[in-house]
């Protein structure tokens, strides 16, 4: 059959950067899955830093040095803030999954709570630690 609807068909995806612009929502649902994704690394990171204590001390000088250096500290900091960024897109969800704050406002505020707040908490927990 011939199609009677060819002038409400979709713009191809080239078009949508012209047309489509992020919403806040979209991009902190990105975020989560890419701290979910970057805690998986720290958690490397870190049990390699226990498995070269377990192994013995020049395999954990190795180890220590690459966690104490200045590398290793911008990982540790970047994955504090990714977990508490993780956490709290996971207490939204949470919300969200009993039906509470689905309206767009709603999810918008708590997008930008959900951004300051990991900002504010991974601070703390750097001055605390």
């Amino acid at each position: 059959m011939a199609d009677v609807n060819r002038g409400n068909r979709p713009l191809s995806p080239f078009m949508l950067g012209q047309y489509y612009r992020f919403q806040l929502n979209s991009v902190a649902s990105i975020l989560t899955r890419i701290t979910g994704n970057a805690l998986i690394v720290a958690a490397f990171l870190i049990a390699w830093w226990f498995m070269a204590a377990a192994a013995g001390p020049e395999y954990f000088r190795v180890a220590d040095y690459v966690i104490t250096s200045w590398v290793g500290d911008l990982i540790l900091l970047f994955s504090t803030l990714g977990l508490w960024y993780h956490t709290l897109a996971g207490v939204r969800h949470l919300i969200w999954d009993n039906g509470y704050l689905l309206d767009m406002e709603s999810s918008d505020k708590m997008s930008w709570i959900i951004i300051g707040g990991s900002v504010v908490l991974t601070l703390l927990t750097v001055i605390i630690v």
